[in-house]
């Protein structure tokens, strides 16, 4: 696979941000290679270089960046001493790049085909008929439905796996020898995800195109890498192949990462975390830089910057490998067992905390100057979910099932168009504002993005003691302030937050603060919606922790929407699928993911990439976006992706059935005999 001149070398790479005497170090003396049709994965975690080492090989850095040192050579030439209309002939033609949000790279007001054509007419040198061709071929190459009209359609009439076909699309019109993907697969399901890294590995196969994948998803890296390279702090602390990177990860922060991971076998034990943040790279580091946050650190790690310790093919920069002290390396991974929740009401529970019965949420959609409604989107339709007093239930499916309405709706922020929500005994449906205003201090929501979701001039404090005030705990000032501190050191934030701005804080530190928030007026259920996904494995590992830790504590109950299968086999009781508004199976968690019935939730779980080659599922593909939710198909909403549909498939709606004593499905292939009131018109 390998030629014996590798496409691309990178020699002592620096690169700075920023003027003065501080600069920001971003990168800091990295080397690597990549050869002819091989793919290097560059992972770590966010602020640790990666993506500003891509810019800096595209010449694409900030006005504030700025190469320092350094050699890129792409084949022959050192792109660094090129001109500009030189490395413009080489961008996007010879090597070129897929950034990380497509919505934000694809020009909003041209045609997607426009934009393909215009990569074709520089870098190829086609237009006219033959360019309109070409194009039609790259969207059919990169398995675009209906080419011809999807030419005319604009980046907002596409999916988010059908806007990252076309960034590749776009990429590939160049013919590149190099291509350099940015968290290519971070905002995706994992439907989608699967099919365009199968995308990529199939076109890296036609065209013996070298990939450097920048990512933090192990996942990814595990079906995608044939070497990988540990970025931390600016560096690379380890470069190895992926199998015995995968076998046995040896730098420090390598084994971190691993033990942070989240999986069914951690259940009930407390994940490991990093402890600390990032170093800042405005400093000058006098030892190993991730010493500070080393179990393993000795006094030499904080004294000197280790050497290269090479054993095969692989490369380590740790201390622990000069003359054979890697022996002395912890290898006790166990954590302590979270404790079993010790606010639990004496008296036995009647009924469950939350029920919803038949649950809908129809938009209208209006048309003309009236405003006449021509139909509905369907967002919700007939949900039946229930959470237990201090359990979790997980709500996953592909994006634009409805997951998010169902949290909404049942917090009454939308309300329901038909259907029963009940809560601790009382209909919410039928409460007036005023009513639900003074029963919010009950249910609460974790926003997935929680930089937006605060008042960014408010300070922290202010932040956190909204809710305090509004449902009137304390009665004077100092005792809010009492009260919000006491939230945020339960969270593991100082008390010196109070008078910091959201702004001021890493993204893991700003969920905590929208924890902390979440449970100043002591609810019973919080709806968290996807609260890990934009985050490091080892923050995502802190969060996941605090979250066990508090539902231990205070008895609280989770609605945990997301679509992350390693976080539901870790934190979930009961998982309920759902697809096109309608949960399709629902049972414990270990029951439905050991033995999937409904034939999505079997193709979501073979799409979810596995760390161990011997644990890999066949993937499922399903064809095709997830339907309209205004034009659902008749039958079962699934049978048009299904490789199993029948013809009783398109006719009727499959009623639920139980598998076992709470696993049910709704499915026409499962013989089990269905449960009364269980069907579905």
């Amino acid at each position: 696979m390998n030629d014996s001149q590798p496409i691309l070398s990178v020699s002592e790479l620096s690169t700075h941000l920023g003027s003065g005497s501080r600069p920001i170090r971003a990168v800091d003396g990295l080397s690597f290679d990549i050869n002819k049709g091989e793919t290097l994965a560059l992972l770590g975690e966010s602020g640790c270089g990666k993506s500003i080492t891509a810019l800096s090989l595209m010449r694409l850095l900030p006005a504030s960046g700025r190469v320092i040192s350094g050699t890129v050579r792409f084949g022959s030439c050192d792109l660094l001493k090129l001109s500009e209309s030189e490395m413009r002939r080489v961008r996007g033609g010879g090597m070129t790049m897929i950034f990380q949000e497509p919505m934000t790279s694809l020009n909003p007001v041209i045609p997607i085909g426009e934009q393909i054509l215009e990569a074709l007419r520089l870098h190829v040198g086609e237009a006219g008929a033959a360019g309109r061709k070409h194009v039609l071929d790259l969207l059919d190459a990169v398995r675009i439905p209906d080419p011809g009209k999807r030419f005319h359609e604009y980046p907002h009439q596409l999916s988010g796996g059908m806007k990252q076909r076309v960034m590749i699309a776009i990429a590939l019109a160049g013919e590149p020898n190099l291509l350099i993907a940015d968290e290519p697969t971070t905002a995706l399901d994992v439907t989608i995800q699967a099919q365009v890294l199968e995308l990529m590995r199939n076109l890296q196969q036609q065209r013996q195109m070298a990939i450097l994948l920048i990512t933090h998803d192990l996942g990814v890296v595990a079906e995608m890498a044939d070497r990988v390279a540990v970025m931390y702090a600016g560096q690379i602390v380890e470069l190895a192949a992926r199998e015995p990177f995968f076998a046995h990860p040896s730098h420090p922060y390598s084994r971190k990462l691993f033990a942070s991971l989240p999986t069914m076998a951690k259940r009930k034990r407390a994940l490991h975390v990093i402890k600390g943040l990032v170093p800042s790279l405005h400093a000058r580091f006098s030892g190993c830089r991730f010493a500070a946050r080393c179990d393993d650190a000795v006094a030499v790690c904080h004294e000197y910057p280790p050497a290269w310790h090479t054993d095969g093919e692989r490369q380590v920069l740790c201390h622990l490998y000069e003359h054979g002290r890697e022996a002395e390396r912890r290898e006790d991974t166990s954590t302590a067992p979270i404790p079993s929740h010790t606010a639990r009401p004496a008296k036995p529970v009647r009924e469950p905390l939350l029920q919803t019965r038949a649950l809908q949420v129809h938009f209208p959609i209006e048309a003309g100057v009236f405003k006449r409604t021509v139909g509905y989107v369907r967002a919700v339709d007939g949900v039946d979910l229930t959470i237990g007093a201090g359990r979790t239930l997980a709500l996953v499916g592909e994006s634009g099932c409805g997951k998010t309405t169902v949290g909404k709706s049942i917090l009454q922020l939308i309300r329901p168009t038909a259907g029963s929500v009940r809560l601790d005994g009382v209909e919410l449906t039928g409460l007036s504002h005023s009513q639900l205003r003074r029963r919010r201090s009950d249910f609460q929501i974790i926003f997935q993005d929680p930089y937006s979701s605060m008042n960014p001039r408010m300070l922290v404090g202010d932040v956190v003691a909204e809710g305090i005030k509004a449902f009137g705990a304390g009665e004077t000032r100092e005792q809010r302030r009492a009260l919000v501190n006491k939230q945020l050191l339960q969270v593991g934030l100082s008390a010196d937050s109070v008078t910091r701005y959201p702004h001021e804080f890493s993204g893991g530190q700003r969920q905590r603060i929208s924890i902390a928030r979440a449970l100043a007026v002591a609810p019973k259920l919080i709806v968290c919606d996807e609260p890990t996904s934009a985050l490091d494995v080892s923050v995502q590992a802190q969060i996941l922790n605090l979250l066990q830790r508090l539902q231990a504590e205070v008895g609280v109950s989770y609605l945990f929407i997301t679509h992350n299968m390693s976080v539901v086999s870790y934190i979930a009781d009961e998982i309920a699928v759902m697809y096109l508004g309608r949960i399709v199976e629902f049972g414990p968690v270990g029951d439905v993911l050991r033995r999937p019935r409904h034939p999505y939730t079997e193709a979501l779980l073979s799409a979810v990439p596995a760390l161990d080659p011997k644990t890999r599922r066949g993937v499922i593909r399903l064809h095709g976006d997830i339907p309209s939710p205004s034009s659902p198909p008749s039958g079962c909403h699934f049978h048009p992706r299904c490789p199993k549909s029948a013809e009783l498939c398109r006719q009727h709606y499959p009623r639920r059935s139980r598998v076992d004593d709470q696993h049910y499905v709704n499915c026409h292939l499962v013989d089990d005999e269905p449960i009364p009131g269980g069907a579905r018109r």
